[in-house]
């Protein structure tokens, strides 16, 4: 980029590149975000933001691993997402008002941007495009939530592991299929696909003794990516 940013700036601004909702504002919008808003790191197992919170803020995960978290009236927790670098979260409250609907917990150490919505909302006016991208974003927030419905419906526990399985490794393993899951634990994958952790470790055992995939510790290696895909219906 043109001219001089502080280093984190720089950072900054790369990543927010990355995310289309972003690239509409163009080289100087991008920069001029970059140092608009306040980035901060968090070490594994902090909090972001509670549930019930105001929602003040649209945040991007610069770095790390992120655990959405609803928690109920009883006090029981489930994690509904998981999130990586580039993504976005804190749309919602930002639309209406409203508090946070759920908790967000870093599953490892993560670098965060927090953009002030009266500041989104300025770049709205100065770029329509802005706008419009942020409603194609939350329309796959919804397609993905319609996903997940529909897999509780006809995929069976096994199909909705393998799924979950390939996904987490596509968005936040290597190349080698080896998915590292500091932070993310069995319970975890389990509220992921609506199942109890029992289920899932059966699940597990049974992925392992088909040689489809390897288990050590919280390190899962998918070995056989073809079998895994027809198992999850993709």
């Amino acid at each position: 980029m043109k001219g001089h940013l502080p280093h984190d700036a720089e950072a900054i601004a790369a990543v927010l590149a990355e995310i289309p909702l972003f690239r509409v504002l163009g080289e100087s919008g991008i920069r001029s975000t970059a140092q608009t808003g306040l980035a901060r790191r968090y070490r594994s197992g902090q909090i972001i933001f509670h549930q019930g919170d105001p929602g003040e803020s649209l945040y991007v995960l610069l770095d790390g691993l992120v655990k959405v978290v609803f928690t109920t009236e009883h006090g029981d927790e489930i994690v509904l997402n998981m999130l990586g670098r580039g993504d976005t979260f804190g749309e919602m409250a930002l639309l209406d008002g409203s508090p946070r609907s759920a908790s967000i917990v870093t599953a490892r150490a993560a670098w965060v941007f927090a953009l002030p919505r009266a500041r989104l909302l300025e770049l709205m006016r100065e770029h329509p495009g802005l706008a419009d991208e942020f409603l194609r974003m939350l329309g796959h927030m919804v397609r993905r939530l319609t996903d997940q419905a529909a897999d509780l419906a006809f995929l069976d526990l096994g199909g909705r592991l393998a799924k979950l399985l390939l996904q987490l490794a596509d968005k936040h393993g290597h190349a080698d299929g080896v998915v590292e899951m500091p932070g993310l634990t069995q319970s975890d994958l389990a509220a992921l696909i609506g199942a109890s952790r029992p289920a899932v470790n059966r699940a597990l055992q049974s992925l392992v003794s088909r040689n489809l995939i390897a288990v050590q510790g919280r390190t899962i290696t998918l070995l056989d990516v073809a079998a895994l895909r027809k198992r999850g219906g993709l």
